[in-house]
């Protein structure tokens, strides 16, 4: 008895096809486009949008440079700004050195 349902079992598995070559890679495409939705495209839309702060650094600004510094924006160029850590402490930086733009501190808090 044991051999006739083993013959019937291999005699059904060998009689199904095989599924199409695409569906063998649907999970994968469906894994790229996951990770895409979720951590490739907004890591690309913050990008861009540090990018446009950036390019809009004017004199006056209060910046943040990924070093850790707070300073002042006292000149701009195109790839240059030259930022006052203190008073008569100027240093000139890469602009793509700049993390932030920080808000004037003279504004009111948010929980005041």
């Amino acid at each position: 008895m044991n051999s006739a349902i083993l013959s019937v079992l291999s005699a059904a598995a060998g009689a199904g096809q095989a599924p199409p070559v695409w569906l063998t890679y649907l999970p994968f495409v469906a894994i790229f486009a996951v990770m895409w939705f979720l951590m490739i495209r907004p890591q690309m839309k913050r990008q861009r949008e540090l990018q446009d702060k950036i390019g809009s650094i004017k004199k006056g600004d209060q910046v943040l440079t990924a070093g850790g510094f707070l300073g002042k924006v006292t000149k701009v160029d195109e790839v240059y700004a030259e930022v006052e850590l203190a008073p008569n402490v100027r240093v000139k930086t890469l602009k793509s050195t700049i993390s932030d733009i920080v808000p004037p501190t003279g504004a009111k808090p948010a929980n005041d």
